[in-house]
């Protein structure tokens, strides 16, 4: 297990804290927040398919937080401060425990900037080796993207910088629960945790899985794909999405995302063979997936991009 502590250095020029007390939304105005307990002392919140606005504040991710007798870890806080703070909400109705970890489980905004809702706790903030370069490369551009599209409601959605860094594993008593927080290497991001119960063996893939929704490469196809043969030999018996959920069992779960990548993989390389154009590879690959996948039509050419300019220089 290797633990890498945050220096200044690390961190770079991003220093964006959300102070506690900053204009925000009352939590009620994203509706009905539900969590659901899918193993013992496991709560996950599904957040929606539909792009971000004003009427879901950017409660798009699958969010959640794992109880133990000591304390609280959470996985991953929402696209927004008002989801933060109603999923520390959802929290309370549970247990009282203090919240002694947030996992960031990549350097997606979905998944990120409700962590301000959990600064005055003195909560651990964990994430992978890589995140801080990704997050001092992007986090302008998120915060303007999430003012864009929420206006107002984005106050105090700001960046939350990680105090711990992770490269392996790290293992986490939280009380009578032991916890396993995973580094992986490139696949959806260069970013990517997971988290894994040892009591009820619930395993937290956050963006390693989509279910119904269109799966996102930001690092390398390639890499996503080695990384998912390493995840079916994980012995879970319930899982969590970062996107979507299933009754199916694990890891059958992974094959419609395996099929997907399979398809941009095998089109893209005919494509490259065929002297096709990036223009044309996107008009022609992998359009056989559309009906499978919701936000196909955001995201798909981006896979296709992604997949085409690593598999040109095989």
């Amino acid at each position: 297990m290797k633990r890498i502590k945050v220096t200044a250095a690390m961190l770079g020029a991003v220093a964006v804290v959300a102070a506690q007390t900053a204009m925000a939304v009352d939590p009620a105005q994203i509706g009905s927040f539900e969590v659901t307990e899918v193993a013992p002392g496991n709560y996950v919140h599904y957040g929606s398919f539909e792009e971000r606005s004003p009427q879901n504040l950017g409660d798009n991710a699958n969010i959640g937080f794992i109880v133990g007798e000591r304390c609280v870890l959470v996985v991953d806080a929402g696209g927004s401060l008002p989801v933060g703070r109603a999923l520390k909400k959802a929290i309370r109705r549970v247990t009282q425990v203090p919240i002694c970890h947030v996992v960031l489980t990549h350097v997606h905004p979905d998944h990120f900037f409700g962590a301000a809702a959990f600064l005055d706790g003195g909560a651990q903030f964990i994430a992978h080796r890589n995140y801080p370069r990704q997050l001092a490369a992007r986090a302008r551009s998120y915060l303007n993207y999430l003012r864009r599209d929420l206006g107002e409601l984005a106050e105090g959605s700001d960046v939350v910088q990680p105090t711990l860094l992770i490269d392996g594993r790290l293992e986490l008593d939280l009380g009578g629960r032991s916890v396993v927080v995973q580094g992986w290497p490139p696949a959806h991001t260069d970013d990517d945790l997971t988290v894994f119960d040892r009591a009820t063996r619930t395993f937290w893939l956050a963006d390693l899985l989509f279910v119904g929704h269109t799966p996102v490469i930001d690092a390398t196809i390639t890499g996503f794909l080695a990384v998912m043969d390493d995840l079916r030999k994980i012995d879970a018996a319930h899982y969590v999405a970062g996107h979507g959920r299933s009754q199916a069992p694990w890891p059958e779960v992974l094959d419609p995302q395996r099929r997907y990548f399979t398809v941009i993989l095998e089109e893209t390389r005919a494509a490259i063979r065929n002297r096709k154009t990036l223009q044309q590879a996107t008009d022609e690959v992998g359009h056989s997936e559309a009906k499978n996948w919701a936000a196909f039509d955001t995201f798909h050419r981006r896979n296709v991009t992604t997949a085409y300019t690593e598999l040109e220089w095989e």
